[in-house]
């Protein structure tokens, strides 16, 4: 998410940007907008790519193979020709359900080449996958939202604290496939961190995938490709697909630099690439996918603004929706820096708290969020979720404030529930009896009030401040021993009560 601080950043470095940016600025487009587009670089080639899929050194058929563009399917023998139009940086598989997630030396996936930049008309491009060593109808994944360190006190954070949560949830979920995927803003632009990075993917040990973030571009750049040039160095392309069991998983770049700032927006060659890729999923299964900023961000909302921003939202989110109106469809985000379930056009979008809390200067969101990663596990189609709070048991589900913790409801208690969604119920006891169901409301997570508010709050960060928050719920307090109970929408409950006063 942008900041004050990066703001400036980018302005410094954006006025020494050559003169070619111009082209693309918005006032340039805008006062003439017929004029013709400078090439960046020499025209390219087509290039002609052959080559072959095996599993266990057995072709197979049926497989997407991608240049980002074009997607064409393996024969039966597992060969494939692909006919790239010469810009692509990447051809990469499709990894079928089944089939372990290739990875390079430090732990992230590795299931594509490079295609050379050299003028060359041809290339040669095999992928030799092998088959799991157990089925993967079960599954399950750790999602990232937002590690996003700036310096080697936020990667020490990183290390110390979250790194261990995560091998620990890893080996209580038992003996299913696992994957890691990061959900963008790996960084916050200090692309040169990239290995400290790495070196904690390595340390959790399963297969890691990337979504590109805002924070993780190259802000030099005139136009948007250019600007993923140093993640895909590290990590190949920025949007793909893959399989595990019965679900179908996408990965997006829905960051679109537009030379003086970024939007939320898929740009049209990856919608094509998309529609290409779901056309070979079939209708009915389950879709997750993967971006960094929201389709859907309801702070708009919660602010009483009439539209969400064009930085928080996906601006052509209906063309998302639609592709994926066939599927049951799930959109797992980050960006916000807060926690919440978003039900439109069909998908329900999980947008994640984040693992570096207020961009490690605290930790909790700025919705009251605890800093912390999403547990995801999946059993034949269908998907169960927890968030794993950062050093707290997997009890910890919500926090309770004691009455007058919201100055506008002095005689309420007030519950703060991050999981919550629609399928969800919260209640409170008094004394041991049931009092019914607790209003929601939104206001702002007193924590965050105490720990945000004014010029000099947060220590490190103190652009940080306190949102609107709709996971908040209240009910008059009366002077009784006070629970709260939140019943999650897969009929387990989860209680906490007011710290003693």
């Amino acid at each position: 998410m942008s900041s004050p601080e990066l703001n400036r950043r980018v302005f410094l470095r954006r006025v020494s940007v050559a003169s070619a940016a111009a082209l693309l600025a918005p006032s340039a487009v805008i006062a003439d907008p017929y004029r013709p587009v400078s090439r960046y670089g020499p025209a390219a080639r087509p290039v002609r790519i052959r080559g072959r899929l095996s599993v266990d050194g057995r072709g197979r058929g049926g497989i997407a193979v991608s240049d980002g563009r074009t997607v064409v399917v393996t024969a039966s023998d597992g060969g494939y020709e692909l006919v790239s139009d010469g810009y692509r940086p990447f051809v990469f598989a499709s990894v079928p359900a089944g089939v372990a997630i290739p990875t390079s030396g430090s732990g992230t996936a590795l299931f594509h080449h490079p295609i050379p930049a050299d003028g060359t008309d041809r290339m040669k491009a095999d992928f030799a996958f092998r088959s799991l060593d157990r089925p993967d109808d079960r599954h399950a994944f750790l999602a990232l939202g937002d590690t996003q360190t700036q310096n080697m006190f936020e990667i020490g954070r990183l290390h110390d604290e979250s790194v261990p949560d995560m091998l620990q949830v890893a080996a209580g979920l038992g003996d299913v496939p696992l994957f890691g995927i990061a959900v963008g803003d790996i960084m916050f632009d200090d692309l040169s961190l990239y290995p400290e990075y790495e070196r904690a993917v390595h340390r959790i040990g399963i297969p890691f995938l990337q979504v590109v973030g805002n924070h993780d571009l190259n802000y030099d750049s005139p136009t948007d490709p250019g600007t993923t040039r140093t993640f895909r160095t590290h990590f190949g392309p920025t949007y793909y697909s893959f399989d595990r069991g019965q679900v179908h998983y996408v990965v997006l770049d829905d960051v679109f630099w537009h030379g003086a700032g970024y939007i939320g927006h898929l740009d049209a060659d990856q919608l094509a690439w998309l529609a290409q890729d779901l056309a070979l999923v079939e209708p009915g299964r389950t879709v997750v996918v993967f971006q960094h900023i929201p389709a859907l961000s309801t702070q708009y909302r919660r602010a009483g603004e009439a539209r969400p921003g064009n930085s928080v939202s996906v601006t052509n989110r209906e063309a998302l929706y639609r592709l994926l109106e066939p599927f049951r469809a799930h959109v797992i985000s980050g960006h916000t820096h807060e926690h919440e379930h978003v039900f439109e056009g069909g998908v329900h979008e999980h947008v994640l708290g984040t693992v570096c809390g207020a961009w490690w200067t605290d930790d909790i969101c700025h919705d009251g969020t605890p800093n912390g990663f999403a547990v995801m596990e999946v059993s034949g189609s269908d998907l169960r979720w927890r968030y794993q709070a950062t050093g707290l048991p997997a009890s910890d589900r919500l926090r309770v404030y004691p009455a007058g913790s919201v100055p506008e409801a002095p005689d309420e208690f007030v519950a703060n529930v991050w999981d919550w969604d629609p399928d969800t119920t919260v209640a409170w006891y008094e004394d041991g009896i049931r009092r019914g169901l607790m209003a929601r409301r939104t206001s702002m997570d007193p924590w965050a009030v105490e720990r945000f508010t004014g010029p000099e709050r947060p220590g490190r960060r103190p652009w940080v401040e306190p949102g609107p928050v709709d996971h908040l719920f209240f009910a008059p307090a009366s002077g009784g021993k006070v629970v709260v109970e939140w019943t999650d929408r897969f009929g387990e409950a989860w209680t906490h009560s007011p710290p003693a006063s």
